[in-house]
């Protein structure tokens, strides 16, 4: 079986994941519940490495994917793509600087990272889902998989 043409579609659910483990990890946070925060960061942590695998992957054996949408929603969808990449690169080193403080037990650390790295994670998240909308379902380009 050829996994390739869903990994998509997983990575795709993996952000939405992401976006419910984080905020349910902010909430805990807020409420004082340590125990509970650090089960959530975990848990995302570990769906944002299995996001990664799948991504490398599924690049690894289509490449790019042309956009197949055409006129104005081209400009959108590029500035969209564009911050999302740059701002996905970003957020690796943050998410584990604040990963690392918070195993040290240096929360002001952690803190003072975390404050950046938890809006940065749910939009490059939620943007990963509207580039995947937009480029697998709502302009679907024809994608050659061996």
């Amino acid at each position: 079986m050829n996994i390739i043409p869903i990994l998509p579609h997983l990575q795709a659910g993996l952000n939405v994941t992401t976006v419910c483990l984080i905020s349910l990890a902010y909430y805990n946070i807020r409420q004082g519940n340590r125990v509970q925060h650090k089960k959530f960061m975990i848990a995302a942590l570990v769906v944002s490495v299995l996001f990664m695998v799948s991504y490398l992957i599924y690049h690894g054996q289509v490449g790019n994917v042309k956009f197949a949408g055409e006129g104005g929603v081209r400009p959108i969808y590029f500035v969209i793509l564009a911050s999302h990449v740059i701002l996905a690169a970003l957020i690796v080193p943050m998410v584990i600087a604040s990963a690392f403080h918070a195993l040290r037990d240096s929360f002001e650390r952690h803190k003072r990272i975390a404050r950046w790295t938890f809006p940065l994670w749910i939009y490059v998240s939620v943007s990963g889902v509207v580039v995947y909308l937009m480029a697998f379902h709502l302009y679907p380009a024809r994608v050659a998989l061996t």
